[in-house]
């Protein structure tokens, strides 16, 4: 992993980091092709003190155990069923990390729609289906870097959202964290998982 990705990941508090990452690219490349796209939601979960933190209280386990590693380690878990792409941020031993629910697909969105055989925006509107729709159905990557094998994020953003908006996280129920703001959207984008399409903003799709 570059220094300035692994610089990324640390030195800042992890919600600005979640809010930072809208943007960046998310690139996956496989011997079919390369498949990428535009972080568009992300979600913050702050360790041990975070009600709803795979880590809270100090949990350590061998499934979350990546949370734990240097900042930038790739942290792939299964919710429902379902494959879902975390990044650890923070020093190794703070175990933090961000959860990336959504992209908008740049490069490669006929491999992806072959691996996932949805509709636009559907295909990538959500972090299982992201996962789907990139191929990834299994853990290989779990406790890697990003860029050490064929899955990174790029180090600066390639676009600017013209809004980010802030909102309580999906699916967290109970605990005291139920409502804090650490869910981050590029507001008016289509590939926001649960947007409504009056909502949508169709000619730039949020990008500045």
């Amino acid at each position: 992993m570059s220094d300035a990705l692994a610089d990324f990941f640390t030195g800042r508090p992890t919600p600005q980091i979640a809010q930072d990452l809208l943007g960046h690219e998310l690139v996956y490349q496989t011997p079919a092709g390369t498949m990428s796209g535009w972080i568009v939601e992300t979600e913050a979960y702050l360790g041990e003190q975070d009600t709803a933190a795979h880590a809270f209280n100090g949990r350590y386990t061998a499934a979350n155990a990546a949370l734990y590693d240097a900042p930038g380690t790739i942290y792939i878990y299964i919710l429902r069923g379902y494959y879902m792409f975390d990044v650890a941020t923070q020093a190794a031993g703070t175990p933090q990390g961000i959860l990336v629910r959504g992209i908008e697909p740049h490069r490669g969105l006929d491999l992806m729609q072959r691996n996932r055989d949805k509709p636009v925006p559907d295909v990538t509107n959500g972090p299982g289906k992201l996962m789907a729709a990139l191929g990834i159905q299994s853990k290989d990557l779990n406790r890697t870097l990003l860029g050490a094998q064929n899955l990174t994020i790029t180090p600066t953003a390639t676009r600017q959202p013209k809004e980010v908006a802030a909102t309580s996280r999906v699916g967290v129920s109970a605990g005291s964290w139920q409502d804090r703001p650490l869910r981050f959207t590029v507001a008016g984008n289509p590939f926001v998982s649960g947007s409504r399409k009056r909502d949508w903003d169709r000619e730039t799709h949020g990008w500045a």
